[in-house]
């Protein structure tokens, strides 16, 4: 982007009443240390549908969490406290040649150093035509192909103003080529969302409307990542992660998940861990997680890491690693390449 570009898009912003909350902005990288990073890079590039970099895979969508993989000798037997979920269209899911499947519900794949992913086939959005166009994949999904800005400009407006109208807080992302429609993890459930409302008729007109403006459906697009943590004291480390990442704890009973308000980062899950199963809450996690923050909120949010029961382990101008009551780690930097560090 051209410096006049983001000048204009500035002078656009203000000319609408918006006002800039750069303290709200943060990106979210998980890191894999492995004594092989080419054979578990591979591995993750095949799930994820991604692209490689030098050090990190990238999506061709740039959604988050960006892999970056680094070096490391140590010996690390369990299993470990912190897996990945990624959920695509069944069609996606199968060409991955992920290996042979296990766990409780069959879709648990290891890379070759042992590092779990449960790849989880998504489905159509009902059985109607009017929802075809839509894939189930925990979030309800739209990706739209488009031709030229002004029909992309239309798409999104459309779209605004039918979520609007029906008060659903949709998520709207547009970018070159392409704009996708996203309900986020669950939201289209009545259960999720709480409104009186049933999505379907939302996605039905969003459907209806892109097609009218020649936007074409690509349902192979759709991709949902969440992090399952382990946890022996679920609320301990549970309150610690939201106050790390600024999240909201999921408003249904009995769901321990915690969602970015923003939409913008991955969800996550915590599972029961036997408190007797040392070894694994001992071992460090051949995984991590780091945050990228603007310079300037760093101090503020390491201490509010701490008041919620984490421990400053490393301390550097550059990077912040901290751990949350049970030992899972987490940098915080300001700088989003430093992963390859």
């Amino acid at each position: 982007m051209k410096p006049t570009d983001g000048l204009q898009r500035g002078m656009a912003a203000l000319d609408l009443g918006l006002v800039a909350h750069p303290a709200a902005l943060q990106q979210l990288s998980v890191v894999f240390e492995s004594r092989d990073t080419t054979a578990v890079r591979r591995f993750w590039q095949r799930v994820l549908g991604a692209a490689p970099g030098d050090d990190d895979l990238v999506d061709p969508m740039r959604r988050a969490p960006t892999l970056w993989f680094r070096h490391s000798t140590d010996e690390r037997p369990c299993r470990n406290r912190i897996h990945i979920d990624v959920v695509r269209p069944a069609a996606a899911v199968e060409r991955t040649d992920a290996g042979e499947a296990s766990g409780p519900y069959g879709v648990r794949h290891v890379d070759p150093d042992g590092n779990e992913v449960d790849l989880v086939p998504g489905d159509a959005l009902g059985t109607s035509a009017g929802t075809s166009d839509w894939q189930v994949v925990f979030s309800a999904m739209a990706c739209c192909r488009t031709t030229s800005p002004a029909q992309r400009r239309d798409l999104v407006t459309t779209c605004a103003s039918i979520a609007h109208a029906a008060g659903f807080p949709l998520l709207i992302d547009s970018r070159p080529g392409l704009v996708v429609v996203d309900t986020g993890k669950d939201q289209w459930e009545p259960d999720a969302h709480g409104l009186g409302l049933n999505f379907t008729h939302i996605a039905e007109r969003i459907q209806t409307a892109a097609r009218g403006f020649g936007a074409t459906a690509d349902t192979e697009q759709p991709r949902f990542v969440q992090l399952v943590i382990d946890a022996a004291d679920i609320a301990t480390v549970r309150a610690f992660w939201i106050a790390a990442l600024g999240y909201e704890a999921d408003r249904r009973v009995g769901l321990d998940d915690i969602l970015d308000p923003r939409f913008l980062n991955p969800v996550f899950v915590f599972q029961d861990l036997d408190a007797a199963d040392v070894d694994r809450l001992r071992q460090r996690n051949r995984l991590h997680v780091e945050l990228a923050l603007p310079a300037d909120v760093i101090d503020a949010r390491v201490a509010t890491c701490v008041a919620a029961g984490g421990r400053v382990l490393d301390d550097t101008s550059r990077r912040r690693t901290l751990a949350d009551p049970e030992g899972n780690e987490l940098v915080i930097t300001s700088d989003p390449a430093s992963a390859d560090t």
